[in-house]
């Protein structure tokens, strides 16, 4: 199935939630934006045979800047769906004293070089808030998450992708502390661990409420995780300088 076909379904099922649930309830829209920087990137594709380099490392990053799109929608105080559109792509220059063999094709030392990374996230959540009191809320939940990925390498002559569309079940988890009635600290995100690989997405970020229908943060979110197997070693970690706006309707 195409991932169009995909998000489209996911949106189906998310405005039917929708119209199903309309009475005393709340939708936020969720713009976040700021800076990407890469941790580590560590690649080796196929994951039995090629060679391992390194896309922080061996060939040098640029930074680049994020958006993301997030819609909220919560009904009886305490439960809460979203639709999330997260996409990335950074991209590293640069040269290796040695033979790359990347995906069938064989990159010669000292070639000019550039690698490519895209880690494009669409997510349906459901979360259940636990507790929401006065001065905090906790809440856990399920993401549904459809990741559009690839890893390329290009040089003046040669040019290789591998690329894998895929379905990846996570643990979604928020928790608020309001401080006072207008700012507060928020630990939010989607995370899970399995034999196939890992996945986690977390934000920390102080919150400050203008308004009841107007709030900004700002904070570091990590994005980290991949796979090892025959097909794919993959292993990175991204850091976000990150700034968000919330919009009650």
């Amino acid at each position: 199935m195409k991932i169009k076909t995909l998000v489209y379904s996911i949106s189906i099922l998310f405005l039917t939630i929708f119209f199903k649930t309309s009475v005393n309830a709340q939708v936020i829209i969720d713009l976040e934006t700021g800076a990407v920087f890469t941790g580590y990137n560590n690649v080796r594709i196929p994951g039995d045979e090629g060679t391992l380099f390194s896309l922080k490392d061996d060939l040098i990053p640029k930074t680049e800047f994020f958006n993301r799109l997030r819609l909220n929608y919560t009904f009886k105080s305490r439960h809460t769906f979203s639709m999330l559109y997260a996409p990335l792509e950074t991209t590293s220059e640069g040269s290796v004293p040695n033979d790359i063999f990347f995906e069938g094709i064989v990159f010669p030392a000292n070639t000019e070089l550039v690698g490519t990374y895209k880690f494009n996230s669409y997510r349906l959540t459901y979360r259940y808030d636990f507790m929401k009191k006065n001065r905090f809320e906790f809440g856990l939940g399920f993401t549904a998450k459809i990741r559009d990925a690839k890893v390329a390498l290009t040089s003046p002559e040669l040019v290789s992708a591998k690329t894998n569309v895929g379905f990846v079940p996570i643990i979604n988890f928020r928790l608020l502390w309001k401080i006072d009635d207008q700012f507060g600290l928020l630990l939010d995100g989607d995370a899970l661990a399995a034999p196939q690989g890992r996945a986690e997405d977390i934000l920390i970020a102080v919150t400050c409420k203008f308004s009841k229908n107007l709030g900004i943060r700002a904070g570091y979110r990590i994005l980290e995780g991949g796979a090892d197997n025959d097909e794919v070693y993959n292993f990175a970690l991204i850091h976000y300088a990150s700034v968000g706006l919330t919009i009650s309707i």
